[in-house]
């Protein structure tokens, strides 16, 4: 009988012990190896409470003209691509080859790609460029890193904010889906020579500056993130 009793508590124990592990799951989650360890996808939102890193060095960028930009110059406004409702046909193009894809959701991401991108520009930060960018994009910014280091060429600009960042083109060719995002910013941009004088720009002078960037993604593919695979400036 006294074994008996011994088996009981021994059970009682283990059902106690499997609710507690249960409990702790439901309050911390599970590692999914999107936990922060490793790089972070921009396009993801953010964790309620947790708010996106601004970081505040930009550098202007090296263009890197698509097809896309060659089709109107990138206009001067959204209404660009806004003809006989391209921008929304190609929305709805993506939304069914990819019904996770929200539009709301992307420019967000693009905000946040945006200055992740140009922070990594500016700090030549080859490492997290290589996961934003495609190679043909990528090996411009290496490029435009590599001439500036040599030159000993220091920048000191500032991202003071954004006016707007639209979607103002979307399609889809053949499984990649390309959006193309135009980012209206105000900035404060300063590059300094070897000796630290002034090379370019005004450290009292704030500046707009237009960007078009397009974003591509294989919906057919496991990997969710995008990357930048244009760049232009209207300026």
């Amino acid at each position: 009988m006294g074994g008996g009793f011994q088996f009981i508590d021994i059970i009682l124990i283990a059902m106690v012990a499997a609710f507690f592990v249960l409990r702790l799951r439901s309050v911390l989650g599970r590692r999914d190896g999107n936990d922060g360890s490793g790089h972070r996808d921009p396009f993801k939102p953010a964790p309620p409470g947790e708010t996106a890193e601004q970081d505040n060095k930009v550098i202007p960028l090296p263009d890197r003209q698509s097809d896309a930009d060659d089709d109107a110059a990138m206009g001067d406004g959204a209404g660009a691509f806004a003809k006989d409702g391209t921008v929304d046909n190609g929305l709805v193009q993506i939304r069914i080859a990819d019904p996770d894809f929200q539009p709301d959701e992307f420019q967000a991401g693009a905000r946040v790609a945006f200055e992740m991108i140009l922070d990594a520009f500016a700090s030549g930060d080859v490492r997290t460029l290589k996961n934003l960018l495609d190679d043909g994009v990528y090996a411009d910014f290496e490029a435009a890193i590599r001439d500036r280091e040599e030159e000993g060429m220091m920048v000191e600009d500032t991202l003071v904010g954004f006016k707007s960042a639209d979607i103002v083109e979307a399609y889809m060719e053949g499984r990649v889906a390309n959006v193309t995002v135009k980012f209206v910013t105000e900035q404060v941009n300063v590059t300094r020579d070897a000796e630290g004088q002034v090379a370019e720009g005004n450290p009292n002078e704030v500046i707009t500056v237009t960007d078009f960037w397009t974003f591509a993604r294989d919906t057919k593919a496991r990997d969710p993130n995008w990357t930048l695979v244009a760049t232009h400036s209207a300026d």
